[in-house]
């Protein structure tokens, strides 16, 4: 499988950041479906979301396109419930 190595450095993706309730912190990247990573600090978790993303596009669960993607900024909604 082809490595993507052009996302190093050269790419943001948007990242959703949870608490984990045994400690630490977990994060998915909606704009990876299924892509999900943990760490047990902030610098660890950034880390390991490199890795996730690096791995995920080596699976070929999608193409360098979904990085462009990835730099478009989400909206935000709020519902009531």
């Amino acid at each position: 499988m082809a490595r993507h190595d052009a996302i190093e450095g050269s790419s943001t993706v948007t990242v959703h950041v949870y608490r984990a309730e045994e400690g630490g912190f977990w994060a998915e990247m909606p704009d990876y479906p299924g892509c999900y990573t943990q760490g047990e600090t902030m610098d660890e978790l950034e880390e390991n979301v490199r890795e996730a993303v690096q791995c995920y596009l080596d699976a070929g669960y999608a193409d360098q396109s979904a990085i462009e993607k990835a730099e478009e900024e989400p909206e935000i909604l709020q519902v009531s419930l």
